[in-house]
């Protein structure tokens, strides 16, 4: 099944040449089921390159999917050009009365900084207190996946010596949780980031699962016993060169960056990487939107019930 996404939206090009299901407006009203409704709060600078790469992780499934992208209103994004931005994407006040199936905050470059340092902090708070409420599963990736952690559950963020960049091997800890039903027991999957989350600060949090580490690279996947909150720590999502285009970047402003691990074979900038992660991405969404969303979301999106697992009043009341 597809993922419904607009008509002129850059992705769907690159999609239907990869021969990726997608569909239209025009096409999703004359399908006899309900949708799943996902929004896809976009963090990243590169706004076109990211929503292409989430976008064809989530098409990845039976189920129809209909996107809504959102952007922070308080932040000035000075890589996406403000056209793209008013045609496709929304703000979080533009959609605070609607409730959604699904929710992906993605990272964002701005680990360095402390939370409360980063200019759109107050506004992404708003959202992840909205989304206790008004959306049934939430995704947070490698930064938003810090700042979930921290906001919902006080759990710090630490910096790293050097910077976690590469590929690097995890171990799956449950074989029979759902949202890693087909992983194999050692799976692959990118980091990029100069900070961390710790085990030892997840493992006693009531209702807080860790379902996924490396020995390098430390906790990847950790979720609410519920569902209701996914926290991933790397990107998956990530292309096959994503991770080159990162190290000549830094390379290019002089900035100290070593090799991605694991990437280049025999660490060779010149070689191409081989995309060793992609299967085990789709599967990891594929798997959230059937077991954490569809399987479990209600009909009546008005219904969605507050999560257990998250403590109401951390740092604040939901917004209801």
């Amino acid at each position: 099944m597809p993922v419904n996404i607009p008509q002129d939206l850059p992705a769907r090009s690159i999609l239907e040449r990869e021969n990726i299901f997608v569909m239209s407006d025009l096409q999703a009203v004359h399908q006899d089921i309900r949708p799943l409704r996902i929004a896809l709060l976009n963090l990243m600078p590169t706004k076109i390159q990211t929503e292409t790469q989430l976008l064809r992780l989530l098409s990845n499934s039976p189920l129809q999917v209909e996107i809504t992208l959102l952007h922070m209103d308080t932040h000035e994004s000075k890589n996406t050009p403000q056209e793209h931005l008013e045609t496709f994407y929304k703000t979080f006040e533009d959609v605070r009365d609607q409730n959604f199936d699904g929710l992906v905050i993605t990272g964002a470059p701005v680990e360095q900084f402390d939370f409360e340092e980063v200019d759109y902090w107050s506004e992404l708070v708003k959202v992840m207190d909205w989304a206790k409420t008004h959306v049934f599963s939430t995704m947070h990736v490698c930064w938003a996946a810090q700042a979930g952690l921290h906001w919902h559950f006080g759990v710090p963020k630490y910096g790293l010596g050097k910077k976690m960049f590469g590929i690097f091997p995890h171990r799956v800890l449950d074989e029979h949780e759902a949202l890693l039903r087909g992983f194999d027991e050692v799976f692959l999957a990118p980091h990029s980031r100069h900070t961390e989350v710790r085990r030892e600060d997840l493992q006693d949090i009531p209702g807080l699962k860790i379902l996924a580490e490396s020995e390098e690279a430390g906790v990847l996947l950790a979720a609410t016993s519920d569902g209701r909150m996914i926290f991933l720590t790397g990107h998956p999502e990530y292309d096959r060169l994503t991770l080159k285009a990162e190290y000549d970047r830094d390379r290019e402003r002089g900035l100290p960056i070593e090799v991605p691990r694991n990437y280049f074979p025999g660490d060779n900038p010149a070689m191409e990487p081989p995309i060793t992660w992609r299967s085990h991405a789709h599967l990891l969404y594929a798997n959230w939107l059937n077991y954490c969303v569809y399987q479990r979301t209600p009909f009546d999106l008005g219904t969605i019930p507050t999560p257990k697992a998250i403590r109401p009043g951390v740092h604040g009341e939901a917004l209801g």
